[in-house]
């Protein structure tokens, strides 16, 4: 695959999955003859998550063979890449990610693995918008409202995201630009458990979550 296509691939990645390059030795063998493992970058039950349980029950009808979520969290989905990354590249793991995770990290981490050379994008699966989501008890009822609150009390809500350097995280500093408001983060290990602490207003949690819907 050529340079600019790589580019163009990062460009659209949001996400994309990622495979490695199959071996020759690999095609050799009867294709697929044993389990697939799609890794996952996030804790289940977020939108990565469920993407990637439900292309796996379609690649089992299609393939004939298992295939394994496997949820490996921290570090904006980089850790799950660069398992991927220094799989044996039989074809047989897959990395499932997205924006954050396979384009927005190699600018945000030293990463121990090459986003262009060493993996190999398969397809653009999903795009959807973020959302912003406050508890129910919030008294603004709306996002004007929401700003003028976020203004009159700055630093006393907290925003939960998906990882440090992911969209979720970004999208909220470029919230606080434009709206100069002032709030902290809460880094999770994915979108799913930012929710949770949100919708049960754990000690110390405030206002916010930014999650992919």
């Amino acid at each position: 695959m050529k340079l600019p296509h790589r580019r163009q691939f990062l460009h659209l990645a949001a996400g994309a999955a990622a495979l490695p390059a199959v071996s020759r030795n690999a095609w050799a063998q009867a294709y697929p003859s044993r389990p697939f493992t799609i890794v996952v970058g996030y804790a289940a039950g977020g939108a990565t998550d469920v993407i990637a349980r439900t292309v796996a029950e379609r690649m089992k009808i299609s393939l004939g063979q298992p295939v394994i979520v496997e949820n490996v969290t921290g570090a904006g989905g980089t850790i799950a890449v660069g398992r991927v990354a220094r799989a044996v590249p039989d074809g047989y793991t897959l990395s499932l990610g997205n924006d954050a995770s396979h384009v927005m990290a190699g600018a945000t981490y030293a990463l121990q693995y090459d986003l262009l050379k060493d993996l190999e994008p398969v397809a653009l699966l999903s795009t959807g918008p973020y959302v912003l989501t406050a508890r129910k008890a919030m008294t603004a009822n709306d996002l004007k409202g929401l700003i003028a609150w976020l203004k009159a009390n700055p630093d006393k809500a907290t925003l939960g995201h998906g990882g440090t350097g992911g969209t979720g995280h970004i999208a909220g500093f470029f919230f606080q630009s434009q709206t100069g408001t002032r709030f902290q983060f809460v880094p999770y290990r994915g979108a799913a458990p930012a929710i949770q602490d949100l919708v049960a207003h754990r000690p110390g949690w405030g206002a916010c979550s930014v999650s992919r819907s």
